[in-house]
Formats: structure tokens, C-alpha cells, sequence
């Protein structure tokens, strides 16, 4: 398959990155408001009609009956579908066209997943879709999903660098932005009845519109087999490709941040996994024998430049995963606890994201007061829970995420990473704001900075209750 990242950033695209008014005049960037504070995005939404002169029913969309029906989710007129443009998600339009008789608006999310969208936007087109919506948002969820996140140091029961639980939050706002927009009175998702993602979605939805109608197909419909979804898609005319019509090794969910490998072939926990799944990175023992030296900037917690050459958030990342990739960094094996109950075993690709985590702990090392460090700690299992349970948009994480930016602001400074058959290890670090003090920390004549007499009394008073309750109580058994 074709790379999933770009090459390593070139001049032309650190001045892209280092200037949005450069960009602009090129033609690579887009902003939702021509003023000087608009958000930068690599390209601006495209909204695509349908072919001229296609014949529409009342219900607007080509082959759709005239008439409105009834599904589980009661009339629909108008529904926003998430849609990859694959198997699944083109049966699911098909299916709501039948079930429902409504309009279908699909709406696809380029995250940095590196396939190609156009064909999505052609399978629609020829189901009589009439709005397509084709949205490159891979700034937007490095800079406001991924960032944020990893200014938490999120790891999932200690481990998980939650790549699929962060994507759902802006896919979620983005189909019901477009809800909004087109009049939908629904959205539709093509998350199983078994996982994570029908939740998150949905949590999603009703956080940011209360009133909105979810069709889940996979908890409404008969289809529930492979065989079945084949044999509705031949009837309906949808085009099978030949790799479909068998049992899949796995199922995949790839961005930016990670890609993902769940089922099938790797739902016995004791098999090992198969070297050939593996897209993006190389196996520790074929990563180069010589290690990759970089150097990570940081400005308010967040990565900035590489060895010097600034970047946007989306081509950081891109960047880092090329780093990783390479050296063998970033899989992960591991069976989970979902949400909805069950264990989970699923393999992971974060090349890039662990890389920075590392490098994130160690500009933090210098950068903040063991307070303001251990609260963070105790923070981080909560605020990834709700992450991978699909609270976002809750209270509750807005008020940790308000608190771990304040803290956040004071991460300045460059990180030295070593990266070398699977490890990403730091080697240095350095800040203007570095807490570190040589003077104070030194085994040699500090010159009176700091008088070693004052540690006894430190050390009695913290003594205090534990002499107390051994003289009361005995010393512990």
C-alpha cells in the first residue's frame, strides 16, 4: 500500500507550516475567516451535488421511494451519514434509502488515515447522494483533539495512547455542524451494537444537539453476517470488490495519530500477530543498527519544531511518525476493558505518538514543581476514561483540561531523543524556564545554597505522627 506518511518535511513544507500567509498565497491553505486570527486548515471542505439532471423522488435522493417510511428511529427526512466510501458504510446508505425513504447527506473526515477520498465521493454520487461533504480536518484534530490530549500524558489503563477515542469527538461535531447546516433531522454511524464507538458517537451527538435522531444501523437491521451483508449489497447493486467477499484478518481504524488492528485473526490473546499486518513501522529488529538523534521543541506543552524547523500540528505529527515508524517505535499489543463490559484484545500502531509522550515527560521533568507534576499524575487515569468512554464534550474533562493547560504553559524548552530499535529514549533536555538548578543539586561545594543542617529538622517534623503512633500503638507487625 502506499505510505501512510509524507516524506520528511522539506524546506518548502517547514515555510508552509512556519508561515500560513505563505501558504495561502500557494494555494495549500484555507481559512473559514479571512481575518488575521483564522484557523488554518491544509484545505477547505468541499460540498459536492450530484449529477446534473439526476432524477430525485420527493425524499431527494435518486432511487429513494417517494414516500417516507418508518425505521426503529421513527420518520426521517433528512440524515447525515459518517461515511468511508467502503463496503459497510456504502450498504448502510443503501439501507437507510430503503428502511427510511429519506434523504442521505454522507459526510467524509480526511484525519490522516492516508486513503484516497475521492472514490468515496464517486460510490456516493452513484447511490443519488446530492450533498457530499468531504472535509480535510487533519489540523483541526491534531491541533484541538491530539495536543490537547497529549498535554494530559492520556495513557488508557496505563497504556493505550488512545488513538480511535480521540477521532470520534470531531467526527461527532463535524456531522452534526453539517446537520445543522443542510436541516438533517438525523445522523447515522456505522459502529457495531458491540463497541466503544457507537457510544462515543452517540455522546457526541446528544452533547452538542440534544434533540437529534441516531439511526444505528447495526442495532436495527438483519444483517448480521458477512454472508447476509454480501448477498444485500449484490441485490442492491453495490460493487463488491473480490478481498471482500471473505472473512477479513482483522478490522482496521487508521488517522493521524494511530492505526488499529481488532478481531478475527487476533482475538485468541495468546497468538501472536502477524508480521505482514504491520503499515506503519518496521519491526524492532529490521529497524536501522545506527540510532536517529532529534531534537523536539515545545512551546506550552505542545511540540513546535524539529531540529530546528517549525511546523504545523498536522505536519508534526506526520513527522514524527516518520521517526518513529522507521526505528521501530510505537506497536502495541494489548487486551482492554471496554466500555460496554466485554475485554478486547487489539494491536496498535503510534509510531509518532510515542515518540512525543516520552519527550512531553521529559520537558516536563525540568519544567514543572513536583505539585503541579503529581497532581497532573493524578489526574491522567481519569481524564483518559473519559476520553475513551466518549465523554469530551462533558464537564468534567473541560474543567481537568483547564487545569492541565494552566499547568501546561509553563512546558517550554527542547528535548534530545535517542531512537533506536523500538526505543525512544531521551538523551537531553533543556529549558529557559528549567527548574533544574546545577547550584542546588550538585554533590560538590554549592557555595551555601543550600545548608544540609536544615534536612533535620525537615526530617523530625515529618516524623512526627509516625513516632506518635509507634509510641501509642506499637510498632507495625
Amino acid at each position: 500500500p502506499p505510505p501512510l506518511v509524507p516524506p520528511h518535511p522539506t524546506p518548502r513544507m517547514s515555510a508552509i507550516a512556519a508561515s500560513p500567509a505563505a501558504a495561502f498565497a500557494a494555494g495549500k491553505l484555507s481559512s473559514r475567516r479571512a481575518n488575521g486570527n483564522a484557523k488554518v486548515q491544509l484545505s477547505a471542505k468541499r460540498v459536492v451535488p450530484c449529477a446534473a439532471g439526476a432524477s430525485r423522488g420527493r425524499a431527494g435522493a435518486v432511487g429513494v421511494s417517494a414516500e417516507l417510511k418508518k425505521g426503529l428511529s421513527g420518520e426521517v427526512k433528512k440524515v447525515v451519514l459518517a461515511y468511508s466510501g467502503g463496503l459497510d458504510t456504502s450498504i448502510i446508505l443503501k439501507w437507510l434509502q430503503d428502511t427510511y425513504g429519506c434523504e442521505v447527506i454522507t459526510f467524509t473526515a480526511d484525519l490522516g488515515q492516508g486513503e484516497e477520498l475521492e472514490p468515496a465521493r464517486a460510490k456516493a454520487e452513484k447511490m443519488g447522494v446530492k450533498q457530499i461533504f468531504i472535509d480535510d480536518l487533519r489540523e483541526e484534530f491534531v491541533r484541538d483533539y491530539v495536543f490537547p490530549m497529549f498535554r494530559a500524558n492520556a495513557l488508557y489503563e496505563g497504556t493505550y495512547l488512545l488513538g480511535t477515542s480521540i477521532a470520534r469527538p470531531l467526527i461527532a461535531k463535524r456531522q452534526i455542524e453539517i446537520a445543522r447546516e443542510v436541516g438533517a433531522d438525523a445522523v447515522c454511524h456505522g459502529a457495531t451494537g458491540k463497541g466503544n464507538d457507537q457510544v462515543r458517537f452517540e455522546l457526541g451527538y446528544y452533547g452538542l444537539k440534544p434533540d437529534v435522531k441516531v439511526i444505528a444501523p447495526w442495532r436495527e437491521w438483519d444483517l448480521n453476517s458477512r454472508t447476509s451483508l454480501i448477498e444485500y449489497a449484490e441485490k442492491s447493486g453495490i460493487p463488491i470488490a473480490a478481498s471482500k467477499r471473505q472473512d477479513q484478518p482483522y478490522s482496521t481504524d487508521a488517522n493521524l495519530l494511530h492505526i488499529s488492528y481488532e478481531g478475527n485473526a487476533l482475538e485468541d490473546p495468546w497468538v501472536e500477530y502477524s508480521e505482514d499486518m504491520f503499515t506503519r513501522t518496521v519491526s524492532p529488529e529490521n529497524a536501522p543498527d545506527k540510532a536517529t538523534y532529534i531534537e523536539i521543541e515545545f512551546e506550552k506543552g505542545d511540540p513546535v519544531a524539529i531540529d530546528g524547523v517549525r511546523m504545523s500540528p498536522a505536519t508534526m505529527l506526520t513527522a514524527l511518525n516518520k521517526y518513529g515508524g522507521e526505528n521501530g517505535i510505537g506497536r502495541l499489543d494489548l487486551v482492554e476493558s471496554r466500555f460496554v463490559g466485554m475485554k478486547s484484545r487489539g494491536v496498535y500502531e503510534t509510531p509518532g505518538g510515542a515518540v512525543l509522550i516520552v519527550a512531553r515527560r521529559a520537558a516536563e521533568s525540568i519544567c514543572l514543581d513536583r505539585g503541579e507534576s503529581h497532581f497532573k499524575d493524578e489526574l491522567m487515569p481519569k481524564y483518559s476514561e473519559l476520553i475513551y468512554n466518549g465523554f469530551w464534550f462533558s464537564p468534567e474533562r473541560e474543567m481537568m483540561q483547564a487545569a492541565i493547560d494552566k499547568c501546561s504553559a509553563n512546558v517550554n524548552g527542547t528535548v534530545r531523543m535517542k531512537l533506536y530499535k523500538g526505543n525512544a529514549i531521551v538523551v537531553g533536555r533543556k529549558s529557559p524556564t528549567s527548574l533544574y538548578k546545577a547550584k542546588l543539586s550538585t554533590f560538590e561545594d554549592d557555595g551555601g545554597a543550600y545548608d544540609q543542617k536544615d534536612a533535620a529538622g525537615f526530617i523530625k517534623l515529618n516524623a512526627l505522627r509516625l513516632r506518635t503512633l509507634a509510641s501509642t500503638r506499637g510498632p507495625p507487625a
